[in-house]
């Protein structure tokens, strides 16, 4: 479709067919006209961030995809759900292989205790990120 009318007047709206979107004239310029539609609100958590950030700098299209489909908070809820639940299978087996109970019930030193958990911690975060966040 043309820009142009019958008058060789500027048309208020025209669509063009090689990037198949509608475009409306405000003031001098055309501008597409494209709705987002609305998202539900979620709470960022740190993988939630660290996702974003990395989607943000290195995967531009998939970022500017997921937001004009309206699809980026759906996307995110996942990683985060799926991130917390693959956190805890991990510490759960690592704690069950070196035979270390989950809650501190006192048959050894605490401070021990509580470095173990940071470390499954700290490992199983390590493969979450490296498998969900930054792939």
């Amino acid at each position: 479709m043309k820009k142009y009318n019958e008058n060789e007047n500027l048309k208020k709206e025209y669509y063009d067919e090689k990037n198949c979107l509608w475009y409306e004239l405000k003031g001098d310029f055309y501008y597409p006209m494209i709705d987002i539609p609305k998202q539900e609100k979620i709470i960022l958590s740190k993988y939630v961030r660290a996702r974003l950030n990395y989607i943000k700098q290195y995967k531009k299209c998939l970022y500017t995809e997921l937001m004009i489909t309206g699809k980026l908070n759906r996307h995110i809820a996942e990683i985060d759900k799926t991130a917390n639940v693959r956190v805890n299978m991990i510490i759960n087996n690592l704690s069950k292989k070196d035979n270390i109970p989950i809650h501190y019930d006192g048959n050894m030193n605490q401070l021990e205790w509580v470095s173990l958990m940071n470390n499954y911690k700290k490992c199983a975060e390590e493969i979450v990120y490296s498998e969900l966040i930054y792939c």
